[in-house]
């Protein structure tokens, strides 16, 4: 099998779609070619060849007359007409290898949606020009444009095969990269789908106000905010550290504000001052944001939770 994409400078949307072709299809060889009969021996062409089919594993968005676009208007470029196709396809195989888990198809798709979401659409927007790099310039294109060739590299290397092998090197370079991105964000997603039901069957406290996890590394934000409104504070067992913590639960995703926060006495203090305030001899700190704290023990984590929710029954006065 032979997937073939342009020569030349290349960009993170071509790179992300090979990756995506490469996670399916291993064994396939990559070819970067703009030969019109290379192009179209090859099983799949991706960013080149000037055809959209994916039923013929074209996947070219440069040609006259293409509208490709999601249903929010944002344009494919390669990275998303690859991953529309093989998306839920990608993120089965690497839950599969890297997770161990089989993922229905339903769930597949909707982490390939997400994904799309989060990441793939800005690839293809800055690719088509519609969107800015990040502040500084280290948007995740503008990062895998790095690994192009500059004019050092053009004049140290010549026109000959070592300068088309170090290009191929680089390419595959930038595509690791992508693939990491890819396999992290499918890993995120998958977590996240498996810890639903074991946040759902924690054990409520204190009247539902707080919640305790046996394991702290399970993400609970979004089932917290979502379906346990009553829940103020979140207690979870650091398996790592061997201490307990004691969470705030935000409002939001993307806000810090939180549903309570813990008293302003604990800000910022750390072991025994924390201990003095707080009467929890195996305290451990409290972030200056008062958005978290610790104790060494199980017995000492519910005393800092009891004492937050006495303050918050106060008004928060601290």
């Amino acid at each position: 099998m032979i997937i073939a994409t342009h020569s030349g400078k290349f960009h993170a949307d071509d790179a992300w779609a090979v990756a995506v072709l490469k996670v399916l299809f291993p064994d396939a060889d990559i070819i970067r070619t703009r030969d019109p009969a290379a192009i179209e021996a090859a099983d799949f062409a991706v960013d080149v060849g000037g055809i959209w089919d994916p039923a013929t594993g074209r996947f070219d968005h440069h040609q006259k007359g293409f509208d490709g676009a999601r249903q929010s208007g944002v344009p494919y470029a390669s990275a998303g007409l690859v991953w529309r196709e093989y998306g839920a396809r990608c993120v089965a195989a690497l839950a599969l290898a890297h997770g161990g888990h089989q993922l229905p198809d339903d769930k597949a798709r909707e982490i390939a949606y997400g994904i799309d979401a989060d990441v793939v659409q800005y690839l293809d927007l800055s690719d088509v020009g519609a969107a800015k790099s990040a502040p500084g310039g280290y948007g995740l294109s503008a990062v895998i444009s790095g690994y192009n060739t500059n004019w050092l590299d053009e004049q140290r290397l010549g026109y000959g095969e070592a300068a088309d092998a170090y290009r191929m090197a680089q390419f595959r370079r930038a595509m690791d990269v992508l693939t990491d991105v890819m396999l992290n964000a499918v890993r995120y997603r998958l977590g996240a789908l498996l810890a639903l039901e074991q946040v759902r069957q924690a054990e409520l406290l204190d009247g539902g106000q707080v919640l305790f996890l046996k394991n702290g590394a399970l993400p609970w934000g979004q089932v917290v905010r979502k379906e346990m409104p009553k829940v103020l504070f979140v207690i979870s067992h650091n398996l790592a550290e061997q201490r307990h913590m004691l969470h705030t639960v935000s409002v939001s995703a993307e806000s810090f504000e939180a549903r309570a926060d813990l008293p302003e006495a604990w800000a910022g203090l750390r072991d025994a001052e924390l201990a003095a305030v707080t009467g929890v001899p195996d305290a451990g700190f409290c972030h200056n944001g008062r958005f978290i704290a610790s104790a060494k023990s199980y017995e000492g984590i519910r005393a800092l939770a009891a004492l937050a929710l006495q303050d918050v029954g106060k008004g928060g006065a601290g």
